[in-house]
């Protein structure tokens, strides 16, 4: 009886996992697609204004789009991690 208890607790802490990291995947995919839709559009202003002093090269502009685009992702994942290791 306490064998077949602490294996539903674990399905059950399981399952509980998956949704919080589904959760946290939706959200990040949300805040990753807001970034990449506002670089492409910085990009666009950037090629449209090609020789105004002052901008960043194309090369800069990338490179804050992927840290921007990525950082949901690992944000959301540190998190997850903290609370694993919270209930441990």
């Amino acid at each position: 009886m306490q064998q077949q208890n602490l294996q539903d607790g674990r399905v059950r802490r399981t399952v509980n996992d998956v949704v919080m990291a589904e959760m946290f995947l939706v959200q990040a995919t949300i805040e990753s697609a807001t970034a990449i839709g506002e670089g492409i559009n910085a990009l666009g202003r950037q090629i449209a204004g090609a020789g105004n002093a002052g901008e960043d090269s194309l090369q800069d502009t990338l490179q804050r789009i992927r840290s921007r685009a990525l950082e949901p992702y690992t944000s959301r994942f540190g998190y997850l991690l903290e609370l694993r290791r919270g209930e441990d």
